[in-house]
């Protein structure tokens, strides 16, 4: 069974990849954020740290760390599945390449929570670090994706 889909949504199926990461990469920067404040609160003292606790941000940082999890995963495996509908082969270059390593890095990431629940501060550190990297990885992805979005419209 072969299953064709028509040329109009073949092409506009090439825009939902990248739309998607732009939304990410917003959601990320605000996760950023709420691991800022994650930040704040435990190092607070009193009254600051009463406030601060109130936001929630622990929970809401996990939260959206979660969805960025998820969404990632399916939008690497989603962008890479497009283009394959649509060319009948993977272009192996960094765009894909950064791609499947920030879904690694989100992966390694996510995978320290339960040691940061515990107070380990070296895994704090580590997941820290890999999310400055996959957050400049990702400002990189995005202006690479526009420029393939750019030869996309131009053959249209």
């Amino acid at each position: 069974m072969s299953l064709e889909l028509s040329p109009s949504v073949k092409y506009w199926l090439n825009f939902f990849h990248p739309t998607m990461m732009w939304a990410l990469l917003l959601l990320s920067l605000y996760a950023g954020y709420l691991g800022l404040q994650v930040q704040r609160t435990r190092n607070a003292q009193g009254e600051e740290k009463k406030e601060l606790i109130k936001g929630r941000y622990n929970v809401k940082h996990h939260q959206i760390g979660s969805i960025l999890l998820a969404f990632m995963v399916a939008g690497a495996i989603g962008g890479m599945a497009v283009t394959y509908i649509n060319n009948g082969k993977l272009f192996v270059g960094p765009h894909l390449l950064g791609g499947l390593g920030m879904t690694s890095l989100i992966a390694f990431s996510a995978s320290l929570s339960p040691f940061m629940q515990k107070g380990a501060n070296w895994a704090r550190i580590t997941h820290i670090v890999l999310n400055f990297v996959l957050v400049g990885l990702f400002v990189l992805q995005a202006l690479s994706g526009v420029q393939i979005v750019q030869k996309i419209l131009s053959q249209a």
